[in-house]
């Protein structure tokens, strides 16, 4: 089977022919095709990437994953797991002779584990066969990472914990109950020896391990902690704690420099990584509306001392954080202008930063990238045609050519892709703007107005970025079927340096409402938009500006909003992590006077009245982040209060994110047939007319 698997890669990506014409015409079912790469690991002697590739299963209602390998001289790959299992984050052993990855099996009802649908860590050679459990522990692991030496597994698991106060009785009594404080699971920290099987706890401090990473030279474990599994004790209440081996004692590192002298309190402290030599450890604190930070903690002889590393350009770092081996160079991934890269910058050691460059340069977005011991470099990207594959070189440096070891999804090569490009506009108070915008595929200027598809980003920290991409918010599949499509990056983007980011604080539903409005307006000058044929949509920070941009503005014949923000105060009172509207409200709360009058302006509520857009809703059943309760009153409001065509779709069990094939497809075709029918005039049987 992997002889059979291996040599079909290999004919593929032998096979320049392939993307020689485009032909095919782009549909709804074609997203499902796609597989995806993730988690990415190049084993120590550069000789094979392990990653993690995701299928759809339409039978499942949801995507597979298992891990693979491919071979870095070859380009050969196989399948190491075929279970359902979700099989991910794969790991190499010091020896390269074994590939770990977290997994959950199950044999159904009453089996124990490894085997009872918890997830385990689990082996394979990386010539297949047959997983192996690695860990047994009956509530399950919730992280692992690998010994420098090969030799030791440190992993995660959980603990039930009642807090000792008068309720203690209560809670214990009525132990179905939920509560809002009291009953909590906390983590301890294990140690596994792969050589004698003995397991060895390390750490039980009463605190939630959100992130740990132990030092290759094994003397230190670091762990970012919290006081429970809420996240809203990450926004300043999480801390960088560092377990000492040979004292057996855990230390926290001193916080001053990102909590008091932060622009924000609210910092959620990620990625963390060690040198090759164990001596200094890097990781990066993000803020909402403020730009994220890199620190450097050097634990020589003397320390630690802390260093705020000073970010090239002032780009945006974001997702992953590795030191390059054997050296004090700091890679991360970064936004910068619509691309993410991944960058690198030299002498981090003393209070000194040396020379930085780039190590995936181009049209680019870097999702996950890794090293070997001896200074290899494998990532996960995509480019301008192709959704995101496995590039690799022997040799991380500036100038390196990548190679492209794997081509998950040939069938693009035969898409009529949209043209994509960088769109640039003058916002209404002078500030230069971006987005990306999509047009047809052979659309030449001239061709005449087209109809307008407004496509808003997340986040706000956050942006839309310009290499390829096929999702379920319409990015390629709109300009396929003959819209123009634009997704701004307006004010509190990233990638557009310090002070595009943080102009935002204090200004939502204001600048970024400007910022869109103004692309709008341009591309309906230069001819291209349609002005009486113009959509929008976005999810989350997108729905809450979807939610702004028709109570502002009549001229969107329709609109789809997903989990977006309808009132700012409640937002604070319901949301898991509260600091991001208080960041953006200057630190006010809605008790405060100026909170008070912010929360109220930032709030699509008050203005409703406006709203004559035919609007479809979109919200998951669980949903934390924003909670269904912002689209069930918007919903009230439009269709018992202002008669205006509105839809509810309520994705049940899920959270911010839809993830089932089902509710996919569901959202696709509802914004389609939303779409076609108020913005073309496709008309459905049974669907009202707006006014």
């Amino acid at each position: 089977m992997r002889t059979l698997i291996a040599l079909f890669v290999v004919v593929l990506l032998a096979s320049p022919s392939r993307a020689a014409e485009r032909t095919h015409e782009i549909t709804l079912d074609n997203y499902f095709t796609q597989n995806y790469a993730v988690d990415c690991a190049l084993s120590p002697t550069g000789t094979y990437v392990a990653y993690t590739e995701m299928r759809w299963d339409r039978e499942k209602d949801g995507r597979n994953y298992d891990v693979w390998v491919v071979h870095t001289g070859t380009g050969e790959a196989w399948r190491l797991t075929f279970d359902a299992a979700r099989d991910d984050q794969p790991l190499w052993g010091a020896d390269e002779r074994w590939v770990y990855f977290l997994g959950s099996r199950d044999r159904g009802a009453g089996s124990k584990a490894p085997y009872n649908g918890k997830k385990q860590v689990w082996r394979v050679g990386p010539e297949g066969g047959e997983p192996m459990a690695v860990t047994r522990e009956p509530e399950g692991v919730k992280a692992f990472r690998m010994g420098g030496d090969g030799r030791t597994l440190f992993y995660v698991v959980s603990k039930e914990e009642i807090e000792e106060d008068p309720w203690k009785d209560l809670r214990k009594e009525f132990k179905d109950l939920e509560y809002g404080h009291g009953v909590t699971d906390l983590h301890q920290l294990w140690k596994l020896d792969l050589d004698t099987w003995r397991t060895e706890k390390l750490v039980d401090e009463d605190r939630y391990i959100v992130e740990f990473e132990p030092s290759p030279d094994g003397h230190r474990i670091a762990m970012i902690t919290r006081p429970d599994p809420t996240l809203i004790s990450n926004e300043g209440w999480s801390q960088v704690d560092v377990y000492n081996a040979a004292s057996r004692k855990v230390s926290p590192l001193s916080d001053t420099m990102w909590r008091e002298e932060a622009p924000s309190p609210f910092g959620w402290i990620l990625d963390l990584c060690w040198t090759s030599d164990g001596s200094a450890l890097a990781f990066r604190v993000d803020f909402d509306g403020y730009p994220g930070e890199v620190f450097v903690a050097d634990l020589t002889e003397g320390g630690p001392w802390l260093q705020r590393m000073t970010r090239p350009r002032e780009v945006f770092v974001t997702d992953q954080m590795l030191w390059m081996p054997d050296t004090r160079t700091l890679c991360f991934s970064a936004e910068d202008h619509g691309r993410r890269r991944v960058l690198a910058v030299e002498g981090l050691a003393g209070g000194g930063q040396g020379n930085d460059y780039v190590l995936t340069p181009g049209d680019v977005a870097v999702d996950d990238f890794t090293f070997s011991a001896r200074g290899g470099f494998a990532a996960i990207l995509s480019g301008m045609d192709h959704p995101p594959d496995v590039f690799y070189t022997a040799r991380a440096r500036k100038g390196a050519e990548l190679k492209r070891l794997t081509r998950l999804n040939p069938q693009v090569d035969d898409w009529k892709l949209p043209q994509r490009r960088v769109y640039r506009w003058t916002s209404s108070d002078g500030s230069p703007v971006e987005g990306i915008l999509e047009l047809p595929p052979g659309y030449e200027p001239g061709d005449g107005p087209l109809p307008l598809m407004v496509n808003i980003h997340g986040g706000p920290t956050s942006c839309t970025l310009l290499p390829f991409r096929f999702w379920i918010y319409g990015q390629t599949f709109y300009a396929a079927r003959g819209w123009a499509m634009l997704s701004p990056n307006y004010r509190g983007s990233t990638g557009y340096g310090d002070a595009f980011l943080t102009d935002l604080i204090g200004n939502k539903n204001n600048l970024d409402v400007e910022d869109i409005l103004s692309g709008v307006n341009a591309l309906i000058t230069e001819g291209i938009a349609d002005p009486e044929r113009m959509a929008v949509q976005g999810w989350s920070n997108g729905g809450y500006l979807t939610n702004c941009l028709i109570t502002r503005d009549p001229r969107f014949k329709a609109a789809s909003s997903g989990a977006g923000v309808f009132d700012t105060v409640m937002q604070w009172s319901i949301e898991d992590t509260p600091g991001h509207v208080i960041n953006f409200s200057k630190g006010n709360l809605p008790w405060d006077e100026e909170g008070k009058a912010d929360m109220h302006r930032t709030s699509p509520l008050y203005d409703v009245d406006n709203v004559k857009t035919p609007t479809l809703i979109h919200v998951g059943e669980k949903d934390e982040r924003v909670p269904v309760e912002h689209s069930r009153s918007l919903y009230r409001a439009l269709r018992y209060y202002l008669d205006v065509p509105v839809e509810l779709v309520v994705y049940p069990g899920a959270g911010h994110t839809i993830v089932k094939f089902s509710h996919r497809r569901a959202k696709m075709e509802w914004d389609r047939r939303w779409f076609d029918h108020y913005v073309l005039g496709k008309k459905d049987p049974g669907i009202p007319e707006s006014e």
